[in-house]
């Protein structure tokens, strides 16, 4: 089997919009969650959310684009001009029929489904853009991706809720290690802060109105956020040729089902995805240094990952790092695990592990090493990404220092 590595990096988030700001982001512990400037934001209950603040789709885009992308499109877009222009690759020639996308998102083009439904049923009109559909379809990032870069390998999208991106990326890993591929082009994105979105969301009683704490014993709700990341993952043997910068090693990766619950998290079923990638990536338990959690600062999920992460690790839990970026750039949802995989990528080549902001109280039931509120420094050689989904969906990558 190939190994495969990642080569290149793109973002747009709440915290910056781009790799090197959302590092630094992550080193201060700065919090890019805030108060919502959206439309008709007084109508609801839930009025903060990790926004990207002083978007301008003119600045990036034409106005022909404009009608064709929705804003998860757009910040895909950004984030893979980004990565690709960092790996140096060019797919023009035979490379591109060699390399694809996989992309994950839970909404799509929520946005264009807001406006043209205020359009029809509170503006009255009976027509609406023809490009609708195309613009708010779930692969409509992923199908631009293709054709701005020339990528004419497989190529699709993963609507998996919150695991979406981490789905995408383990298929990714998969096609390249079986040879099925050279490169691809993976992530994931969403973009939900709209009325329709946070109005949907606030239906289920889990978003918080002030701060995302997660594992602190006075948490109250998840905080949602939007943006984007991606990445360029590579077989190992075609960047070494080439004399990429390897940014990190995808090592390995697994997804499980919980088959239990629509909405609340199984022990078990996270325990066997964590179980898994590490199994696939040939690590013992005390090989990993440090965790992204899932931590969506809700009670529930809070408390099943680390006990799952307890399991898996027994005696060695107690000496992992484990940390929830949420708390700083909010929840993407089905763009989150790839937001998160950054904080991966940074405590690998650079030692420095995120940490877990607005932690305030202690939880016995959280009682794991959360980098509460202060960056560390530490020299870790293997890392976990974890993202436990809605529907009982589980997908967790392991990753190797270069």
């Amino acid at each position: 089997m190939r190994r495969v590595v990642i080569t290149g990096a793109g973002t747009v988030n709440a915290l910056a919009q781009d790799v090197a700001g959302t590092f630094e982001a992550f080193r201060e512990g700065r919090c890019g969650i805030g108060e919502l400037d959206i439309r008709d934001v007084d109508r609801l209950a839930i009025k903060i959310g990790g926004q990207v603040r002083d978007w301008d789709p003119e600045a990036h885009f034409n106005r022909q684009q404009i009608v064709l992308y929705d804003r998860f499109t757009q910040f895909t877009l950004i984030a893979a001009k980004q990565a690709l222009a960092q790996s140096g690759l060019n797919f023009d020639g035979h490379l591109g029929y060699e390399s694809g996308v996989v992309l994950g998102t839970a909404g799509g083009g929520v946005n264009t489904w807001d406006d043209n439904y205020r359009a029809v049923y509170e503006e009255g009109k009976n027509r609406v853009h023809p490009f609708v559909v195309p613009k708010l379809m779930n692969n409509a990032a992923a199908s631009h991706l293709s054709m701005e870069f020339n990528l004419r390998g497989p190529s699709f999208t993963v609507a998996t809720a919150c695991a979406s991106s981490n789905h995408a990326m383990g298929l990714a890993f998969q096609m390249i290690r079986s040879g099925g591929a050279k490169a691809m082009v993976t992530g994931g994105s969403e973009s939900m802060l709209c009325f329709g979105g946070i109005k949907a969301w606030e239906g289920l009683r889990v978003m918080s109105k002030d701060a995302c704490r997660p594992f602190s014993a006075n948490r109250n709700g998840m905080v949602q956020g939007e943006g984007a990341a991606v990445f360029v993952f590579e077989d190992y043997d075609h960047a070494r040729a080439r004399g990429a910068e390897i940014l990190a090693e995808v090592a390995g990766f697994a997804m499980t089902s919980d088959a239990a619950d629509i909405v609340m998290p199984s022990k078990q079923g996270a325990a066997r995805a964590i179980a898994g990638a590490l199994r696939d990536a040939g690590l013992n338990g005390d090989q990993v240094g440090y965790i992204n959690a899932h931590g969506t600062g809700t009670a529930a999920n809070d408390k099943t990952e680390c006990a799952a992460v307890s399991d898996v690790f027994g005696h060695h839990a107690d000496r992992l790092m484990i940390s929830s970026t949420k708390s700083m750039h909010g929840h993407l949802i089905g763009g989150t695990g790839a937001v998160e995989l950054l904080a991966c990528i940074m405590a690998l080549k650079d030692g420095i592990i995120a940490p877990t902001i607005g932690y305030e109280e202690p939880d016995p039931e959280c009682s794991l090493d959360v980098v509460p509120n202060e960056a560390r420094e530490a020299e870790v050689s293997a890392v976990l990404s974890n993202a436990f989904a809605f529907g009982g969906l589980n997908a967790v990558l392991a990753l190797k220092r270069a």
